[in-house]
Order: C-alpha cells, then sequence, then structure tokens
C-alpha cells in the first residue's frame, strides 16, 4: 500500500513538473527576425499586441530596423550577432526596412 502511494505521489508531482514546463514555454514565447544574406527572414511575421520582437544581425555588414510608419523606434546600426528589441503595439500591418540598405523590408501583422 505504501508502495502504490509514493507511486501516485510520485506520478503528480511529474505531471505537474510537465504542467509547470509547458507553461513557462509558453509565456516566454519568442518573436524572432534573422538579418541574413541581406534580407530579414521571416520577411512577414505575426505576433500578437504586447509580445516582443526581436531581430537579430548574422551579416557581415551593419543593418538598421525602420519603421516606414514610425509605429515604433527605429534600431541603431546593428553590427554582426546584436539584437534589437520592440514590443508590438495596436494590432495593424507594420512595414519597416533597413535604412542602410533599404531593398532590404519586412512585415508584422499585430491581431489583438
Amino acid at each position: 500500500m505504501a508502495a502504490l502511494l509514493c507511486s501516485i505521489v510520485f506520478l503528480n508531482l511529474s505531471l505537474f513538473a510537465l504542467g509547470g514546463e509547458m507553461k513557462s514555454a509558453d509565456s516566454t514565447k519568442e518573436n524572432r527576425i534573422e538579418i541574413k544574406d541581406f534580407a530579414f527572414n521571416p520577411k512577414t511575421l505575426t505576433v500578437k499586441s504586447g509580445e516582443k520582437i526581436t531581430w537579430i544581425n548574422h551579416d557581415d555588414e551593419p543593418h538598421t530596423v525602420v519603421s516606414v510608419e514610425k509605429q515604433f523606434k527605429k534600431s541603431s546600426a546593428l553590427d554582426t550577432d546584436q539584437e534589437f528589441t520592440v514590443t508590438a503595439g495596436a494590432p495593424g500591418t507594420y512595414t519597416y526596412f533597413c535604412s542602410v540598405h533599404p531593398k532590404m523590408t519586412g512585415t508584422i501583422v499585430v491581431e489583438k
């Protein structure tokens, strides 16, 4: 009987631990945009209002992230492996580009 009780307690603790891991993984969702080969990848990212968005430059050249409609602050020049993060605002479509290489463009779609 004691062995059965220990097994039940262990199982309940295991399920609790798994539930906690799943919850924390969900709450730390990362929305990352990689800058590589003079392009933003993914080119379009859909997020929820209030979520963080991070760009990381994997090119050897500096790049910037600038909102076309000034919907979020612009980045400074990002050197290799530097990151820039903003928090998604009101729902809508935010277009952005690299001011150093204006043909590099991307889109953020913010949902409720």
